[in-house]
């Protein structure tokens, strides 16, 4: 090869990577990863989201990308070549948000991810640039056993049930020992506990018998979640699952 073609390799090459354009192998990198938003700007301001509101992004192992604005999924297949990302036919559910501004901001990023947007790593965050639009998200954390956690379900064998209206129970795992707070029964006193793999071992303590109102059902499903020798424990992402001997228990929310 000629000084000159050498050359003009390595110009090429020089500018690719200067450029900033991500090259088809970082799309592999984003595979499996669930980001954040941490910023949202339009037409160089910033956006805000509805509030309790973020943008959510899920590339997964098979190339499918999942996305959330707070009330509806979105999901479909993407290709990250080129710098783009591009979905071939993003669907939706069609859940009814309580809040119009829920929908709006679900159409706004369902426009955004279909118009081929550029995306480019910045150290460990993905940005999303669009037309008017740029959204930079973090790799979401992955949730641990310790803190405050809100039960949203009742587990019963291999069916999830939504918590009765009005009720609100929380469990808290802090230095060692668990808080149950149901608002009935179970008034959040902290009693020791211990970790064998995914069991927990813990007494909840004497449990008062006063009648309750819609509480009573969560107060028992956490009951039955500690019944036994043993509590299996498991944590997807931001959701924590207790389950009982029986099978039976109830999942929490951070």
């Amino acid at each position: 090869m000629s000084t000159r073609a050498v050359l003009a390799v390595l110009l090429l090459t020089a500018t690719a990577a200067c450029s900033g354009a991500p090259d088809s192998s970082q799309g592999a990198n984003l595979r499996g990863q669930v980001y954040v938003s941490s910023s949202v700007q339009e037409q160089g301001k910033p956006r805000a989201l509805v509030e309790g509101t973020s943008i959510e992004l899920r590339f997964t192992d098979d190339d499918r990308l999942l996305a959330s604005a707070g009330c509806n999924q979105m999901q479909g297949p993407v290709t990250l070549d080129d710098g783009r990302i591009s979905v071939a036919d993003l669907g939706m559910t069609a859940m009814g948000c309580p809040k119009p501004e829920l929908h709006e901001q679900d159409t706004w990023l369902s426009k955004l991810l279909t118009a081929k947007p550029a995306w480019k790593l910045d150290g460990t965050d993905l940005v999303i640039t669009g037309s008017d639009a740029e959204i930079v998200l973090a790799t979401e954390k992955p949730a641990t056993l310790e803190g405050a956690w809100t039960v949203d379900g009742i587990v019963a064998k291999d069916s999830v049930s939504s918590v009765p209206a009005g009720a609100k129970a929380t469990i808290t795992f802090k230095d060692g020992t668990i808080a149950v707070d149901t608002g009935c029964n179970l008034n959040g006193t902290p009693h020791p506990y211990e970790l064998d793999g995914k069991k927990i071992k813990a007494e909840l303590g004497p449990v008062t018998k006063k009648g309750c109102g819609p509480e009573g059902e969560v107060e028992q499903a956490v009951l039955d979640a500690f019944t036994g020798s043993e509590t299996t424990y498991a944590i997807n992402r931001s959701t924590l699952t207790l389950t009982g001997a029986s099978g039976a228990g109830v999942t929490l929310k951070k």
